[in-house]
């Protein structure tokens, strides 16, 4: 009987300690974004600001021009995510529900398009993108996340849609309802943890991605956000500490205002929508 409070200490112990490695990157980011280009040239690093420095966070956002690359991301992010959704809710429904000749092919498809490096394929993507005048162009950014993120996201949703009992479709057909009102009103409210991780994986994909970015963009007025936060790095590869660090906290506050918009809809039941249409 005595064992059952000690394990459960020893669960809260790991579950604390695991926060705590979570949060301590996060901590010291905020820690450094504070400190003044003193206290990083000490030979003593500390937790800690000795004397809190808002100058670091004025730099990044005046002289890096961080603003409108954080506009830029946060644009093509929520266009990508859209597009994959609408995207992938249809195609992943058809590889989960029918049987057929390219299923398998699809599938291998799906696997095979995770496996190239990104600079495989980034030089034939410029040959393809120029004649279109994709390049330089938000659009054409937006395209390329589009099918670099598909592949996964139907992967995941196709897992998703199979998990859907099928007596609710055929419930729903007896009742007389057509196939699209019946993945409106049953498939997809079931399907809402699913399609949330989804916009969360392409969400976050899309806001970090780098490579890319960098190849297809030219134009400082659309530079994405990991592009605005390499130019704290000098060309002798000296790093502004402080400025970089404050720029790299604006940078998370966008992603944790999706995911705290979308946590409460991720844990969502996922029979909740079986008792509509």
């Amino acid at each position: 009987m005595r064992t059952r409070p000690v394990a459960r200490v020893l669960q809260y112990a790991a579950v604390l300690g695991y926060l705590v490695f979570l949060a301590f990157p996060l901590l010291w980011l905020i820690s450094s974004s504070l400190k003044s280009p003193r206290e990083f040239a000490a030979i003593t690093p500390t937790l800690l600001p000795k004397n809190v420095d808002f100058s670091n966070y004025t730099n990044a956002l005046e002289e890096q021009g961080l603003v409108r690359s954080l506009g830029n991301s946060l644009q093509i992010s929520i266009l990508t995510t859209i597009l994959v959704l609408i995207v992938a809710l249809p195609v992943s429904y058809a590889l989960a529900r029918f049987r057929s000749r390219l299923r398998p092919i699809t599938n291998g498809w799906i696997l095979v398009s995770q496996v190239f490096p990104v600079i495989l394929i980034v030089i034939p993507l410029f040959m393809i993108l120029r004649p279109l005048h994709l390049t330089n162009t938000i659009p054409g950014v937006v395209l390329v996340y589009l099918v670099w993120s598909l592949p996964f996201a139907l992967w995941m949703l196709q897992g998703y849609v199979a998990a859907v009992p099928r007596e609710l479709e055929e419930a729903a057909a007896v009742d007389g309802a057509s196939r699209i009102r019946t993945i409106v009103a049953i498939v997809m409210p079931l399907l809402r943890p699913g399609l949330i991780a989804t916009a969360m994986f392409t969400f976050i994909s899309a806001w970090n991605e780098f490579f890319f970015a960098l190849v297809l963009l030219q134009d400082p007025e659309l530079k994405t956000l990991p592009l605005v936060l390499a130019r704290f790095v000098g060309a002798e590869g000296q790093v502004q500490f402080g400025p970089l660090a404050a720029a790299s906290v604006l940078a998370t506050v966008p992603s944790l205002v999706f995911f705290a918009f979308l946590q409460r809809r991720l844990t969502s039941g996922l029979l909740s929508g079986a008792v509509k249409g």
